[in-house]
């Protein structure tokens, strides 16, 4: 060998050991969240293609309603969240998530209400509803427990300063562990969702079932039973598949139970309102009704309709093929969502069924779930029920538009993809059975550094 060989296999050799050391210190991460690009579209907030042009109307008067701030005059309040739709799901557009900014935060005082801005409310968010896990008596609760009240507000409409309700003692429920929250769930192409069949869902379920039980994954939907009950909903025996337990049937549902427990504002669907302090009531009930007399189709339809309308119509995420991390490295985490086993909950892709609206008829919802509900252990269970769904059981949650989400879980514990990824497993104990996710994840962990980077930039991606 040469004076000159030797010197290129020497530094040959020193080049190998450095990407070897680069290698074994590379470690994979969240990518962030991903922006749209300067130019072109946004990936979220647009119509779904194929609408009638009175359907377009609709959206547009749905979207302005969504956007709508509401005061004491119509109807805001006694106890309420937000004042508007939009306020909790603008993130990355009007139809989406809790923002980065957290508009709670403002609203607590506005117009000298007496707020205080709760201990888990902060500024760079999320925004959060919160629910308290048993009543006074041991009795289960589970409802959400609205964060301000009205008292001395007085934004022009109303003049609160004679409602004398105050805040729930949040403190003190988090100092007794009976404190749990949730997040708002993005409403991106709700309509196909709503318009995917029965029997695709429990179809979906039955088809891989054994190799899912292989992994120790179940699942079922959230079918309620018909008990012809008094003062129940749902019973008619169908699947539930929106929130974050499946626990409302239709967008119209999910509409008018936000309206009256978001805001406060009394509807056709939820016609009394929560808290029925006289002193504290400045607007007819229920506030938000059908109007006869409307001049066109959509201002004779109540706000909740309306807003159905905007979340039926709004068209799903649009997934990047090339960001973040390259064409080539997504396309890999595809391949590795699906064998590690994440699929099997995060169904790719469902067909919607027969719809009066065409375009929403016999098109792919590639939602990233299963609509079902799955144990997921102690670690993530809140103990609330609702519906059939128990305490530690969850719907999957639709992972399109993940690309743009800033806060996961339902509870919005967690920025970072791996957190939340690592917070699907958990071993069982005396309450609760473990985790289903449990083999998914070690599959995710046994992963090269490498290939869990193509999985997190094929998530980002979406």
């Amino acid at each position: 060998m040469t004076r000159t060989q030797t010197l290129i296999a020497t530094l040959a050799c020193c080049l190998a050991v450095q990407v070897g050391v680069l290698q074994a210190d590379f470690r994979a991460s969240d990518p962030g969240v991903r922006s749209d690009p300067p130019t072109g579209p946004a990936s979220a907030g647009a119509p779904i293609a194929g609408l009638t042009v009175q359907e377009l109307k609709l959206f547009d008067a749905g979207l302005d309603d969504f956007k709508e701030l509401d005061s004491i005059g119509s109807g805001l309040g006694p106890r309420f969240n937000g004042d508007s739709c939009a306020g909790c799901h603008s993130g990355p557009a009007i139809g989406g998530s809790s923002p980065a900014l957290n508009p709670q935060v403002k609203l607590a005082t506005d117009f000298g209400a007496h707020n205080i801005v709760p201990f888990f409310v902060k500024l760079d968010g999320p925004v959060r509803e919160a629910r308290f896990k048993y009543n006074p008596d041991g009795t289960p609760d589970g409802g959400v427990h609205a964060l301000f009240v009205i008292s001395g507000r007085n934004d022009g409409t109303g003049d609160a300063s004679k409602c004398t309700i105050t805040q729930e003692d949040f403190q003190a429920q988090a100092h007794k562990g009976n404190l749990v929250f949730r997040i708002p769930t993005p409403a991106f192409g709700a309509g196909l969702i709503e318009s995917i069949p029965d029997s695709a869902i429990v179809a979906n379920l039955a088809a891989t079932a054994n190799s899912k039980a292989a992994l120790g994954i179940g699942g079922r939907p959230n079918r309620t039973r018909m008990t012809g009950s008094p003062n129940t909903s749902g019973n008619d025996g169908t699947v539930t598949r929106f929130g974050w337990k499946a626990q409302n049937k239709s967008l119209l549902i999910f509409a008018g139970e936000a309206y009256n427990v978001e805001q406060g504002i009394s509807n056709e669907l939820f016609p009394q309102e929560r808290d029925e302090t006289p002193s504290c009531q400045f607007a007819s009930a229920p506030n938000d009704t059908t109007n006869p007399n409307g001049k066109t189709p959509a201002d004779t339809l109540s706000g909740p309709e309306r807003f159905a309308f905007f979340m039926r119509f709004l068209a799903p995420p649009t997934p990047s093929t090339t960001r973040p991390g390259g064409a080539n490295s997504i396309a890999n985490g595809k391949t590795l969502f699906q064998k590690t086993g994440c699929a099997y909950c995060h169904t790719p892709t469902l067909y919607t069924g027969k719809t009066t609206v065409v375009a929403l008829r016999s098109k792919p919802v590639n939602l990233y779930s299963d609509l079902a509900l799955h144990q997921m252990g102690p670690g993530l269970a809140d103990e609330i029920s609702q519906g059939q769904a128990g305490g530690d059981e969850f719907r999957t949650a639709p992972l399109w538009g993940l690309g743009q989400r800033i806060f996961f879980l339902h509870d919005g514990r967690t920025k970072d993809l791996i957190a939340s990824i690592q917070a699907h497993k958990s071993v069982g104990n005396s309450k609760y059975p473990a985790s289903e996710a449990n083999g998914v994840v070690d599959n995710f962990n046994q992963l090269s550094q490498a290939q869990q980077q193509d999985l997190l930039n094929f998530l980002r991606s979406l």
